[in-house]
């Protein structure tokens, strides 16, 4: 998804979606498809990301002088930043092609949404040279930063982006001399390009992103979305159950007894630190699992079978006499 083409096919893609009460049987391969590309619950996080996106991109669309308002997506790893980032982004191109469909033959659609991951060891010049392939701007070897830039500038500001979503923004370190480079490369972007600019990192606020000058800067320009672990209990409600029934309520599976997930809540909220992607592949393993063994249900022992990701096997230690 960091090249345009890649881009567009993800965003105009039909997502998965849940067995309708009318539909025909899905065959074994299609519900082993359909638990592993899986459909997108709907978070708190994705709200609220969806809602601050949509707010600042009408709030920066005549702003002219100075850098649009933009928003950072912070949280620990298997939180579900990217899946939000993604969901937005999908989001935005969609609504935009609908409200702007290309000329009948035209050669040149434009592009609302920019997506980019920062690299390993990122400098300024590698990072823009991953802003260059997104659009497939040639980069010769002998162009310097600067030529780079202004036709990725040009580039993008004539293809009409304006989303852009920065991913894994933790790599960044202003405190070095590269890292101050690359960060103030970023800088330069927002004020040169007429869209608004969405990053997402781990544990975003931890890093020295947000501290010196540079980080000030950033700090005073963004909006924070917190996509953490969900909590078990929030007020009168509770986030981490809704989620959990969301996803019950999506699965393909011929045994499976409604209520049985919401019921292991507790459970799972300790299996996983209330983490979104650590519940959603623990969910989607059982799964699968249950249309290979022919059990085609979900229990509370298969999901104990169940190994997970590194993180949250290290947080769940069961307990010992």
């Amino acid at each position: 998804m960091t090249t345009w083409q890649g881009w567009h096919r993800f965003a105009t893609t039909i997502p998965p979606a849940p067995p309708q009460p009318d539909d025909p049987p899905r065959s074994t391969e299609e519900r082993l498809a359909y638990h592993s590309a899986f459909v997108t619950i709907r978070t708190p996080a994705i709200s609220q990301l969806a809602t601050q996106v949509r707010t600042l991109m009408i709030l920066g669309r005549h702003q002219q002088t100075t850098a649009r308002p933009s928003l950072i997506v912070t949280g620990p790893a298997a939180a579900g930043k990217t899946t939000a980032l993604l969901n937005v982004g999908r989001t935005c191109h969609l609504a935009h092609t609908r409200k702007n469909p290309p000329p009948p033959g035209s050669a040149h659609p434009t592009a609302p949404v920019a997506y980019v991951l920062v690299p390993p060891g990122a400098t300024a010049k590698t990072l823009i040279t991953e802003f260059a392939r997104y659009l497939g701007i040639p980069v010769a070897a002998r162009m310097t930063q600067t030529q780079i830039t202004d036709a990725v500038c040009h580039t993008y500001t004539a293809a009409g982006v304006q989303l852009v979503l920065i991913d894994e923004i933790h790599r960044l370190n202003p405190r070095t001399t590269t890292g101050a480079q690359t960060a103030d490369l970023i800088k330069d972007l927002t004020e040169r390009l007429p869209a608004t600019f969405v990053y997402a990192g781990i544990n975003v606020t931890d890093t020295p992103l947000f501290t010196g000058v540079r980080g000030a800067q950033l700090a005073g320009r963004a909006t924070l979305v917190d996509c953490g672990p969900l909590p078990a209990r929030h007020g009168t409600r509770e986030p981490f159950h809704e989620v959990i029934t969301d996803i019950e309520n999506a699965l393909d599976l011929h045994q499976h007894k409604p209520g049985t997930l919401p019921r292991h809540a507790p459970y799972l909220h300790q299996r996983t630190a209330g983490r979104i992607g650590s519940l959603t592949r623990l969910i989607r393993q059982a799964a699968i699992t249950a249309i290979c063994d022919g059990t085609e249900r979900i229990t509370k022992t298969a999901l104990d079978a169940v190994r997970l990701d590194h993180l949250a096997e290290t947080h769940h230690r069961p307990r010992t006499r």
